[in-house]
Order: structure tokens, then sequence, then C-alpha cells
């Protein structure tokens, strides 16, 4: 069963809005997270999981599922696919970043945590940061 026009537009309406939910929350956490003395603080490998876990969720929402509406299918207006097709390098950069640094922190705990986190939690600051002006230009052009 394909999707009708209507359908796929409340379609896309729905994972936008997850998308800047789930974007809210993890910088949310972010935050947080980066005001955090990482020495001797019990609570911030806990926080750190649950930040990976949603920075997960978020950057496969945005990527796995946002994205390719973007670009496959074949209504989408050229001015939109184009615009997607242009920005996805630098998308792609950002979701390394983020996967790059759950990988690292997923399960790093004690001595090493005390001494990277502060510096790669600025590099995936900037990532993010990135990532966002990417996906609200595609999310305008989605509504223009």
């Amino acid at each position: 069963m394909t999707e009708t026009a209507l359908e796929r537009k409340e379609h896309d309406h729905r994972v936008i809005q997850e998308l800047l939910d789930e974007r809210q929350q993890l910088w949310t956490l972010f935050t947080a997270l980066s005001s955090q003395k990482p020495s001797g603080n019990p609570t911030i490998e806990t926080r750190l999981r649950e930040f990976c876990q949603v920075l997960v969720d978020y950057i496969s929402l945005g990527h796995f599922e946002m994205y390719p509406r973007l670009t496959d299918l074949p209504e989408r207006r050229e001015r939109v696919q184009a615009l997607a097709n242009s920005l996805y390098p630098a998308f792609t950069k950002a979701t390394d970043a983020a996967v790059d640094f759950n990988d690292k922190y997923e399960t790093l705990s004690g001595p090493g945590l005390e001494r990277e986190l502060e510096a790669d939690l600025a590099l995936l600051g900037k990532a993010l940061s990135s990532r966002f002006e990417l996906e609200d230009q595609l999310v305008q052009a989605m509504a223009d």
C-alpha cells in the first residue's frame, strides 16, 4: 500500500516534530553534562550513559529516517533535494562525530572519563550545533 500525499506530509511533520523534541532533550542533557565536573562525581557516568542513549536515538532519527525521506521520494521538489544533497557531507560529518563520541563514552569510566570528557564534549557541541543548523535549513526548505 502506498502513502497518499497527505499521509506522507503528516508523517513528515511527525518525524520533524520528533526530531525537534529529541534535539531539545539532547541539548538539555548536553548542557547538564557539560556543567558537571567529572572528577569524583558519582552521577556523571549515569548521566553520560543517558546522554549517549538519547544521542544515538537523535542521530538515528535524523540520519536514517528524516534525511532519506527528503531525498528518496520522487515527489520532493528539486530545490529541497538539491539542498539535502549539498548538505549531506556536513550532515554526515556531524553524525560521525556523534557516533565516535558514543562509541568512546558508552562504556568508558574512571580516569579516562575524567581526562577527556570536557574536551570531547566541546568538540561534540560544535558538531551538534552544526547539525542543528543544517537540520533547520532542511526543515525550512520543506516548509516553503
